[in-house]
């Protein structure tokens, strides 16, 4: 699923996409955003008679401009039904000796395609790691380095850039064993490595609470006005010099917000959907705490349901 415009709701909603009739649909009021859109997907079909290993697509892979060749390689195979043939195996064989100057880029963008599937990432967000991982490898400077830490700090800066920020943690779940400490250092190599290339600082985005609000929620399979509480709730907090970081105030709010409604969600399980540590949520709570009747919505709670909340 992914987010857009609702002019029912009037305001970003996520949308469920209905392959069969090529509708888009908000996922709360069910209005239809688009009709009969054009599915540029892989067209699986086949007229070869044989059945077994033939490949039934009838056209090449997209274009790729970061590769040299723009992805647009001829690879030569066998002819059907011909188990051995000296020709186009002697071909084959010296294709394969020649050397590839995009084969290492080939296999780091599948492994950020991956990485972007496994996390429901859109495909501009997969684009811009891409674009990123390129520049740092034109550069001949990441040798020696970790590279999926590589790939999975060119992915974070992504989000990031795209005003779709994942927690560093998130990353690293499907980094291929890369920690969080390697994630770190190789962002900020990274970093490094293009401000020296541009000249100029990279603008990394602001990440605000809201921004991990409804996937933290949806973890929690919360209900839709408790997530509305929670969201209005944030966007108040920022109003207060609350010195927490971003992901840890959105984790205070929504155990917060959980208490005032009638699904309580134990911190345990709050701390387990957001990734933040419990003693952290605590922490934020305490400093919450004396600005809840102005943060929490009055349509939510009551000043004095709000006050018989315990004391962090």
């Amino acid at each position: 699923m992914s987010d857009a415009y609702c002019n029912d709701c009037k305001r970003n909603t996520e949308v469920v996409f209905d392959h069969s009739a090529g509708d888009t649909v908000c996922s709360e009021c069910g209005l239809v955003l688009e009709s009969h859109s054009i599915d540029e997907t892989s067209e699986w079909r086949t007229f070869a008679n044989e059945s077994g290993d033939n490949d039934p697509v009838r056209v090449g892979g997209p274009t790729n401009i970061l590769l040299n060749d723009g992805g647009l390689s001829t690879v030569i195979s066998k002819p059907n039904g011909v188990t051995s043939d000296f020709l186009s195996s002697s071909l084959g064989r010296w294709q394969n000796r020649g050397s590839n100057p995009d084969r290492s880029l080939i296999l780091a963008f599948k492994t950020i395609a991956t990485m972007s599937d496994r996390l429901g990432l859109v495909a501009t967000i997969k684009d811009r790691a891409n674009e990123i991982f390129k520049k740092v490898e034109d550069q001949k400077s990441s040798r020696g380095r970790n590279q999926d830490a590589i790939l999975a700090a060119c992915l974070y800066i992504a989000c990031r850039q795209e005003d779709k920020p994942r927690t560093v943690k998130e990353i690293c779940s499907v980094a291929n064993g890369a920690t969080k400490k390697e994630i770190g250092r190789a962002k900020e190599y990274i970093v490094k490595q293009l401000e020296l290339e541009m000249g100029q600082s990279v603008e990394m985005g602001t990440i605000h609470a809201g921004d991990f609000m409804r996937r933290f929620c949806s973890n929690l399979g919360m209900a839709n006005q408790t997530v509305k509480a929670a969201q209005e709730s944030v966007k108040k907090a920022e109003e207060f010099d609350i010195r927490r970081s971003p992901i840890s105030i959105a984790a205070a709010i929504i155990y917060i917000v959980t208490q005032l409604s009638d699904e309580k969600k134990p911190l345990k399980d709050v701390a387990l959907a957001t990734g933040v540590a419990e003693g952290t949520i605590r922490n934020s709570y305490k400093d919450l705490y004396p600005h809840l009747t102005k943060i929490i919505p009055t349509w939510y709670a009551q000043e004095d349901g709000i006050k018989n909340l315990g004391s962090p």
